[in-house]
């Protein structure tokens, strides 16, 4: 019965543990979360930046699978390339070491056991409240982790009673070998938990009760580095290929350190013991002579994992751009993967319910919207080019009709893409979101439709100009160049929205929007007093019609960008 018994404490400790470590890391999540997952879209220009980025993530949620995943995520939407998401890669594997430091000095070296629980209480009490609520949930998670592992280190004093530790034992002095035996076991603890920061923790108190050797746990930490990659396989099943290609590059890079770092284990050691104080190889007894854990043992091999994630980092770093070739050759794009004519929004079925889900996608559905705005501002560019050397131009009829051959795919595309998007957000909205959620979605849906109401506008312009063309009522040269200033105007606030639409509007930008605006309004009016003065002097009556229609389907362009700049002006959106 007391061996059940003792069983039973060791397990408990362990989904103590594991539990105090989810609700702390949801807590942190929920505080910081979401400004992450935005500011992880804005602070990957390069590979230190990203670096940077993912040590920060990785350090604040307590959670490295957490930040990969979100990383996979956002390759997988087209939200990030390979080699920018790499840099990020490096930084929650350097991040994630912050957990081990956490435990062996709080867990090892104070007597936490104290303040645990009453922290799990305080932690309740400020759950329930509105204003505390993600403030309760890390104090809890907090007291939770270390109740947890209070009860694992005592359970694990006690353990060889009931498991034999004999077939590790064997290994104790049997040099690499039982490094190697350790990178396994380390791996398969990694693997069978899911979760690096439990099995650090296990492998700590392992050690600190002479479980297993200093050695043995030293390549155990390497062997949990190689097991936490599962997860990121795991989250990559069923995505694209660059998701998988960033998922590979998390493997390679664990895998690669440990093939390096085990032939150079003591090496690594030895430069440990020089940086940290204490001796992790002494034998410690008690004053009545019974042998005690040694508490130097968790530091150093806390530092021994952040040393080892450091110097993997400093050596993959300068050659990211390689890398990232590399990990392309291994894992090359598939043809069938190439964009095809039709246009599909793909999303996971629990992207409208699971609310993380909902974040990494609404970035992606921001990202289409930035691409339809593409599509616009390439159309009207079209336009505008041929509109200048039109004059000019002998075939005036097979220019037009190509105009208008090319930009039709072009709208096409936009009302597939409107179609796709509009009703994954209503998909969304059906789900009833959180509120901050459910009127950024609104906004969005109303920037999509005026997206694809130019789309429309810019197909129907070139629609005008070719039966003008066909049905000779094209006006002549220098009514042209009195259109093609008021065609600029509009082109440069298309060029300002697309700018808008890819950051947080300043007011610089608002007050061009706005200046744009006044000039587009008094050009528009400049235009249709001289067409009405021709016309009452008899000039071509046709000719100006065409000229006055086409100048109010461009001002049309414009007054659909103002409607989505004071859209995007409101606070937490694009």
């Amino acid at each position: 019965m007391a061996h059940i018994l003792l069983l039973l404490n060791v397990t408990g400790g362990l989904c103590m543990f594991l539990f105090g470590m989810k609700v702390m890391s949801d807590g942190l999540q929920q505080s910081a979360g979401d400004r992450m997952r935005k500011t992880l879209n804005l602070m990957t220009a390069n590979r230190f930046s990203g670096l940077l980025m993912g040590l920060a993530g990785t350090s604040i949620i307590q959670s490295s699978t957490a930040c990969i995943v979100i990383i996979v995520s956002f390759v997988n939407a087209g939200l990030l390339t390979l080699t920018q998401s790499i840099g990020v890669v490096f930084g929650a594997n350097v991040g994630t070491t912050v957990t081990g430091w956490i435990v062996s000095i709080l867990g090892f070296n104070l007597n936490i056991s104290n303040l645990a629980l009453p922290a799990v209480g305080i932690g309740f009490i400020l759950s329930v409240t509105r204003r505390y609520k993600t403030l309760g949930s890390v104090t809890m998670g907090f007291g939770l982790l270390f109740l947890g592992l209070f009860f694992l280190t005592t359970a694990m004093a006690n353990i060889h009673e009931v498991v034999s530790f004999d077939f590790m034992a064997a290994f104790r002095d049997r040099g690499y070998l039982a490094i190697l035996i350790g990178v396994c076991v380390g791996l398969l603890i990694t693997v069978l938990t899911n979760s690096s920061s439990l099995s650090v923790a296990i492998i700590m108190t392992m050690a600190f009760n002479d479980l297993v050797t200093y050695e043995m746990a030293a390549g155990m930490i390497l062997g949990t580095n190689i097991g936490t990659t599962s997860t990121t396989v795991l989250a990559a099943i069923g995505a694209n290929t660059a998701a998988k290609q960033v998922a590979l590059a998390h493997v390679l890079f664990n895998v690669i350190g440990a093939a390096w770092s085990i032939p150079l284990l003591l090496y690594l050691l030895a430069l440990v013991g020089m940086i940290l104080p204490g001796d992790p190889w002494a034998v410690l007894f008690s004053a009545e002579g019974a042998r005690i854990g040694n508490a130097a043992i968790p530091i150093h091999l806390a530092g021994l994992h952040t040393l080892y994630k450091i110097i993997n980092t400093a050596l993959f770093l300068p050659f990211t751009p390689q890398f990232a070739r590399l990990i392309m050759f291994l894992l090359p794009e598939k043809e069938s993967e190439e964009k095809s004519g039709k246009y599909e929004f793909l999303y996971s079925p629990t992207a409208t319910t699971d609310p993380q889900e909902v974040e990494v996608t609404i970035l992606r559905v921001e990202k289409e919207i930035r691409d339809m705005a593409g599509i616009v501002s390439s159309m009207y560019n079209c336009f505008s080019v041929l509109l200048r050397e039109l004059p000019e131009t002998d075939d005036k009829k097979s220019v037009v009709s190509q105009l208008s051959a090319e930009l039709k795919p072009r709208e096409t595309r936009a009302d597939q893409m409107r179609g796709a998007l509009t009703g994954f957000l209503i998909e969304c909205m059906r789900e009833r979101p959180k509120p901050g959620i459910e009127q950024r979605i609104s906004r969005l849906l109303r920037i999509i439709g005026n997206i694809e109401e130019m789309s429309d506008e810019c197909y129907s312009i070139s629609r005008v100009l070719e039966t003008a063309v066909y049905k000779d009522r094209l006006f002549k040269r220098r009514k042209t160049d009195e259109l093609i200033p008021f065609v600029d105007q509009v082109g440069e606030l298309l060029a300002l929205l697309e700018e808008q639409l890819g950051q947080k509007p300043t007011a610089e930008l608002t007050a061009h929007a706005k200046a744009l605006e006044a000039s587009i309004i008094e050009s528009r009016k400049q235009l249709w007093r001289l067409s009405n003065e021709r016309i009452e002097i008899g000039r071509n009556v046709t000719s100006e019609l065409v000229f006055i229609d086409l100048a109010r389907r461009i001002e049309r362009l414009s007054d659909y960008c103002f409607s989505i700049a004071e859209v995007i002006s409101s606070p937490d959106l694009i």
